[in-house]
């Protein structure tokens, strides 16, 4: 039995664990939350309390990584303070977490990484018509997608293991969906702009084909192939939910882009599962 170790048991990374015990893997799981042990240890999952710091872990990380083959790593960066002012002591602390990492993944006997990321480390454009794929040069503008885009650079630059990326698109599921949080707002920018979403199912779906397919230092896009304008989208999905209409803002040019995930259909023969 191949035994995974996942590094963050959140929104994503609980199903995901549980998905991959059904499917006959071994898993251990990790959380910042004494409360969330049991949880963990409920579903079948070897729990550890693990807390990466900038300068130490806290809790028993070279036990959470002994005898696994793999290593999925799925802790979005925490940012506080001025997000634009990247001089202040903010830095690159997430880097830094991963950084901590590194030595203790080198001398375990994890084979390979996936990393999961996000498309925030492409750059918006002021051209709605812009297609990113896999082969556009990442450009974040962003403080979150900065730190994603050098983590994902130094666990690729290690030869001590293979590193594959996903980076998703805006995530959805049974209980997320932006439009809970746009219905009834006034004022929202960029109408025109293309969505870039995908389902939780299909994140854990995309997940475990790169574990099957074995398929490793590569890197992948991850949205649904559904793009209609955040303006179109999200004032049908109110009327479907019964919410309030969210009102936009036309006044000025839409900042956007659309992220292309063919790659993910032909390299891996993956076909998206869930409806936006």
């Amino acid at each position: 039995m191949k035994q995974i170790s996942i590094l963050g048991c959140g929104w994503l990374g609980l199903p995901l664990a549980k998905s991959l015990l059904d499917n006959g893997y071994s898993v251990k799981g990790s959380t910042t939350s004494l409360d969330k042990i049991s949880v963990l240890k409920n579903a079948g999952i070897t729990p550890f309390n693990i807390n990466l710091r900038e300068d130490k872990i806290e809790g028993e990380i070279d036990l959470f990584l002994v005898n696994s083959e793999i290593l999925i790593i799925d802790i979005p960066p925490k940012l506080r303070g001025n997000l634009k002012d990247t001089s202040t002591a903010l830095g690159m602390t997430f880097v830094e977490k991963i950084q901590t990492l590194m030595p203790f993944i080198e001398k375990s006997s994890i084979e390979k990484v996936l990393f999961i990321s996000s498309t925030s480390v492409y750059a918006d454009d002021t051209s709605t018509a812009l297609s990113v794929t896999e082969e556009t040069k990442p450009f974040p503008d962003s403080e979150s997608g900065k730190q994603l885009l050098a983590a994902e650079r130094l666990l690729q630059s290690n030869p001590n293991f293979k590193t594959t990326i996903i980076r998703f698109g805006g995530l959805i599921g049974v209980e997320r969906h932006p439009i809970k949080f746009l219905a009834g707002r006034k004022n929202i920018e960029n109408p025109e702009s293309p969505i870039n979403l995908i389902h939780q199912e299909d994140c854990i779906g995309i997940i475990e084909k790169v574990i099957q397919t074995d398929t490793w230092n590569e890197t992948f896009n991850a949205v649904v192939p559904f793009h209609p304008t955040r303006k179109d989208y999200y004032t049908q999905k109110a009327i479907e939910l019964n919410l309030p209409i969210p009102e936009f803002n036309d006044s000025k040019p839409s900042v956007g882009k659309k992220i292309v995930s063919t790659k993910i259909e032909a390299v891996l023969g993956y076909t998206f599962k869930k409806e936006l």
